[in-house]
């Protein structure tokens, strides 16, 4: 896996404060995207040990809330194996922090991957760019949904629920 970026003290791709990993690869190629520099799965940086670390030490801090995954997205087909071993790793050492994930693909397109289970929050949907909106709470255009993914995965026939602000804990 290739990454661009660890932003730490994030307020904005997610609830609380957040380490933010944006890995490399996108085949979505959202018109307006906000990151294309990300897009390339052969960009940026190998995600190595060094990194890998420095996303453990800012999940020690009792004031970091958890990760958030971005990119790029780390359901391209250059990530998933390393993102899922990653969030396992993260669940097992600090079981407290929360996990989100932003992903290109829809819900219904990712439901049976192992990586689902291990999120706490998606963001789901390609952005689009006649339906943004700067109003919006963790998401760039409308059609974008902020998945609970706990009560999603328990509801009866596992459909996105209507989430608002907060709803998701």
């Amino acid at each position: 896996m290739r990454y661009h970026n660890i932003t730490k003290d994030d307020m904005l791709n997610g609830d609380g404060l957040r380490v933010v990993l944006w890995v490399s690869g996108c085949n979505h190629c959202c018109e307006g995207c906000q990151n294309p520099i990300t897009w390339d799965p052969d960009g940026g940086l190998l995600f190595d040990e060094a990194a890998k670390e420095e996303i453990f030490a800012e999940l020690s801090h009792d004031y970091t809330a958890g990760i958030t995954f971005s990119g790029g997205d780390p359901m391209h087909s250059a990530n998933r194996l390393d993102v899922k071993n990653l969030m396992l790793e993260i669940r097992d050492r600090f079981p407290d922090k929360t996990i989100w994930m932003y992903t290109g693909y829809s819900w219904e397109e990712i439901l049976d991957s192992p990586i689902v289970e291990l999120c706490d929050v998606i963001v789901d949907g390609e952005f689009e760019k006649d339906k943004f909106d700067s109003k919006l709470l963790w998401k760039g255009s409308k059609n974008q949904r902020v998945i609970d993914v706990k009560k999603t995965l328990v509801s009866e026939n596992r459909e996105v629920p209507i989430l608002h602000c907060g709803d998701y804990n």
